[in-house]
């Protein structure tokens, strides 16, 4: 039988998310946005070759608790296995995502110099809005050169929001 990729809904303090994970790892934590959908989950399922399934996993369990732990301010990292869907170049800067301290923030500049690739400011912007691992890959962290906050898969207000979770200190301009 064919693994699947179980998926559920987890219903955060910055709005409704679609958690996913496939043989143990998770793939999926992603703002359920309808537009946004069937691009990720397409990506992901041609991946993986696989489809979609509701239910319940442990992987799911932990990190519903973790992300709960997290908007509490009780957790500042993550420790769930990861399993990224994509290009080479969107896995670099996924994981150059993973070293954003909590609290802090980069650009998009400071991502591609951080990757070796200081010229592919777009490109790593792109990778950055591809990125369906929301929260526990922060690409929430990532702003504007200008210290302003610019576009996130879960709209600004929840980008803020998170934002505003880790730190009281810093005030973000939209």
């Amino acid at each position: 039988m064919m693994n699947r990729i179980i998926t559920s809904i987890y219903h955060s303090p910055a709005g409704d998310m679609l958690l996913g994970s496939y043989d143990g790892k998770l793939c999926l934590c992603d703002w359920n946005i309808p537009t946004r959908r069937p691009g990720i989950d397409g990506r992901i399922s041609r991946y993986l070759n696989t489809d979609f399934v509701e239910g319940r996993s442990d992987v799911i369990d932990r990190t519903i608790i973790q992300l709960d732990e997290y908007f509490t301010r009780q957790r500042t990292t993550f420790d769930i296995p990861l399993l990224f869907c994509g290009s080479e170049f969107q896995c670099r800067v996924w994981n150059e995502l993973l070293n954003i301290p909590y609290g802090d923030t980069a650009s998009y500049k400071e991502l591609a110099q951080k990757i070796s690739n200081p010229d592919a400011v777009r490109a790593v912007a792109s990778a950055n809005a591809s990125n369906a691992i929301s929260i526990l890959v922060p690409c929430h962290r990532v702003i504007g050169s200008n210290g302003k906050l610019t576009g996130y898969a879960g709209g600004l207000e929840a980008k803020r929001l998170l934002l505003d979770l880790e730190s009281r200190f810093i005030v973000y301009s939209l």
